[in-house]
């Protein structure tokens, strides 16, 4: 099984909430509250292993949740922050939200840590909420809550040079020859089924080759597994076209290469610019050489290494044009793309909705951090979150919107009469 594409959900930490408590200690009246702060949620952080190569291990698991942050303890104690989730990807991997389609992150160096989401705050105990007209306040912040996102890991191979070419054209043949890759080779269509790649190395280089399942007319569109693994060929800084020169499958060679490279260019632009070599195998066979000729008539300016991969001619000279050519071209590098960000609703900013029938609804982020710091059920804690919402303007708004004395006014689960 390979897997190079999945939807998974993630979620990091949300905070610990706050504590209330009161110093208690024999001698000493009126300890006054020393409850302490939450800790701080989990976070989300992706790094790139080169040595994975597959998304499989997310085949099955699709849910990922760091560590929440635990509640305060008493006498000002911290709780105990989340652990952060750490998540390893093949290098190469690209992180895009689900919703959207746009790219998150893409994780092209090994090693180096991105940090998708960030856990939430730790709630304060009530001992930040004590002034000289409150001195034994009885409620805390509630840690801050996460929101679960959907994204979407999808693998691009990070290869020097990519094989193209129809199925059966001997290019896993050609990879087993020059490296020590291993890939299934039989006498049948499409027995490549995911990438492979081989380590090649020529004097004292070494280039990273990459075997991309057979493609055939139509592969752009969904035709076969081309499109499935089109993308696997985009970094690719040289294309190797595998052509069977010999016609061993009864196809004509000129008709293959023309078919392959309409396809690279219905998938990209990009793909069809790429500089290619063709290499033209399967040259024990009766029809090659007539092939060969007509071929580099009607393409003259291409390089065309004629080889027979099965015995190994030719690939020496083919594997040194690659390197020459892989040293005049750029070196490999991420996606160029504007990324995409999870924004945080504000924390100063709220709306005031009119839901009719004498009913007014309140949202935003404001609200939201100031519902963190109530308990509902505790009158100093109503009087100070009231006190809140006037000195923030809300009433005003309210007022603005239409609302009058009697009138509804719903704030998350909360409901209460407006009073001017």
């Amino acid at each position: 099984m390979f897997t190079d594409k999945v939807k998974i959900a993630v979620k990091a930490g949300c905070g610990g909430d706050g504590k209330v408590s009161f110093h208690t200690e024999k001698y000493v009246p009126n300890g006054g509250p020393d409850g302490g702060d939450g800790g701080k949620g989990g976070d989300i952080i992706f790094i790139a292993d080169s040595s994975k190569n597959t998304l499989n291990d997310f085949y099955y698991k699709k849910h990922f949740r760091a560590e929440n942050g635990e509640k305060g303890g008493t006498r000002k104690c911290y709780g105990k922050s989340g652990e952060d989730l750490v998540i390893t990807v093949p290098c190469g991997t690209v992180i895009k939200d689900f919703l959207t389609g746009k790219i998150i992150a893409d994780l092209f160096k090994e090693g180096e840590p991105y940090t998708l989401l960030k856990g939430g705050r730790g709630g304060k105990g009530n001992t930040h909420f004590k002034n000289s007209r409150r001195q034994a306040p009885a409620f805390c912040q509630t840690g801050e809550k996460t929101t679960e996102r959907e994204i979407v890991l999808e693998l691009l191979t990070i290869a020097d040079v990519g094989f193209v070419g129809f199925p059966n054209a001997g290019k896993s043949t050609l990879l087993s020859v020059i490296s020590s890759a291993k890939p299934k080779i039989a006498a049948y269509p499409f027995t490549t089924l995911n990438p492979n790649l081989g380590v090649v190395k020529h004097y004292d280089d070494t280039i990273l080759f990459a075997d991309i399942p057979g493609l055939i007319e139509g592969a752009s569109e969904g035709a076969g597994l081309g499109l499935r693994f089109l993308r696997h060929i985009e970094r690719t800084r040289l294309i190797v076209h595998v052509l069977d020169i010999g016609a061993s499958e009864g196809r004509d060679p000129l008709d293959d290469f023309t078919k392959i490279n309409a396809e690279l260019k219905a998938y990209s632009e990009v793909l069809a610019k790429l500089p290619q070599i063709v290499a033209a195998n399967k040259m024990d066979l009766p029809d090659a050489e007539e092939n060969l000729k007509r071929f580099k008539k009607k393409h003259p300016k291409l390089t065309v290494i004629p080889i027979t991969a099965i015995v190994g001619e030719g690939t020496k000279e083919l594997v040194a044009k690659c390197f020459e050519a892989v040293k005049n071209l750029p070196p490999l590098a991420p996606l160029e793309y504007e990324p995409f960000e999870y924004v945080e609703e504000g924390e100063e900013g709220f709306e005031v909705f009119n839901r009719g029938q004498n009913i007014f609804e309140i949202t935003g982020g404001l609200i939201e951090k100031l519902a963190r710091r109530v308990v509902f059920d505790d009158a100093d804690s109503i009087s100070y979150f009231h006190r809140m919402l006037k000195d923030r303007g809300v009433f005003k708004a309210l007022k603005k919107a239409g609302a009058e004395t009697g009138d509804t006014v719903l704030i998350r689960d909360l409901e209460f009469d407006f009073v001017e």
